[in-house]
């Protein structure tokens, strides 16, 4: 997967109608892979889209130096087929579940297939680690490079995530949650296209959407400007109240776009990781975009959202750069 890391991608065409493949689950057979499972199945049943989950097949092609070397099944057959008994793993668990599923195997490395596919889903969700295809480190390898090559909205579930223990139909049934749903915004373009999939992810779960943004902190500042104390708290309730107008503005611009969602807005002072990771234990689900301006930027997935990542004690939604109509009438820049 060849990416240009100088320049900045063009936003990515997403139309919600034409993502035939619905909600994307990247599943090997690992608990946390089972996580992202169920948590798909939940996502599926609000969208009333189609659940597919898909297993991917990787690694060197043997080469054998006798005839008598080779076994009785290709390597590839038996990658395959240890493949179809991981799809036979999510048919047990999903065998109750009401919608309608598709399983598929796909031959290459998992974040490269499952980008490839993002092009035709609505939502992909994967797992903090797996095994096997879905293996790495701390957040996993996969977990930590689809969101920033997927063309539709990335979930990752955390290892946390608690499942509904209920038994039969029962156990796909989206449970009654009023825990908000909250985007990090900063005015830029791509900020507003997370917090619209984010306001869409507050309305079909009948939840109010909250949106922060963060005021950096002043420390460092002084060696530049030695007058300038950076505990001075009236300078930062100032630059609070400043930023407040233009956020209600932002959360108009939802609102209009989103009639029947509540939404609210806050300010808050300090570092966007730690704020977002902090409010993130007070919402169901917690949004970002790949990239942005200022705090929120960074080079392909930007170290705000993979701070996020890393630190968020629930789950996290990474939106690409996507093109939006919306945007046509979005409020004007915030200084």
């Amino acid at each position: 997967m060849n990416i240009d890391t100088h320049s900045a991608p063009r936003p990515r065409a997403f139309n919600l109608a034409a993502q035939g493949l619905g909600v994307l689950v990247g599943f090997d057979g690992s608990t946390r892979s089972l996580l992202a499972l169920h948590y798909g199945a939940l996502e599926a049943q609000r969208s009333r889209r189609v659940l597919t989950v898909i297993t991917a097949v990787s690694g060197p092609i043997p080469v054998y130096t006798t005839l008598g070397a080779l076994p009785e099944k290709s390597g590839t057959q038996a990658a395959i087929d240890a493949a179809g008994i991981v799809l036979n793993d999510a048919r047990r668990y999903l065998q109750a579940y009401p919608g309608k599923v598709t399983y598929r195997t796909e031959q290459g490395e998992a974040a490269a297939v499952l980008a490839e596919l993002s092009t035709v889903a609505e939502l992909a969700i994967l797992g903090a680690r797996g095994r096997g295809g879905f293996l790495g480190r701390i957040l996993g390898s996969v977990a930590s490079t689809l969101p920033a090559h997927a063309h539709c909205p990335t979930i990752v579930v955390p290892r946390h995530y608690a499942i509904n223990v209920a038994e039969g139909a029962a156990r796909f049934a989206p449970q009654a949650d009023s825990r908000p749903v909250i985007v990090g915004l900063d005015g830029s373009a791509q900020s507003r296209v997370a917090a619209l999939h984010a306001a869409r992810a507050a309305q079909v779960r009948g939840v109010a959407l909250h949106l922060l943004m963060t005021l950096p902190s002043l420390e460092g500042w002084w060696d530049w400007y030695p007058d300038l104390d950076p505990l001075d708290q009236d300078i930062i309730s100032r630059r609070q109240s400043q930023l407040e107008r233009p956020l209600q503005a932002e959360a108009a611009w939802l609102h209009r776009h989103f009639p029947s969602l509540a939404v609210t807005a806050s300010v808050k002072p300090g570092d966007p990781v730690a704020q977002l990771s902090k409010s993130a234990q007070e919402a169901q689900l917690t949004v970002v975009g790949t990239r942005g301006r200022g705090t929120f930027s960074g080079n392909l997935l930007g170290s705000v959202s993979r701070g996020v990542l890393l630190r968020a004690a629930g789950p996290v939604m990474v939106v690409p750069d996507l093109q939006d109509d919306r945007l046509r009438d979005q409020p004007g820049p915030i200084r």
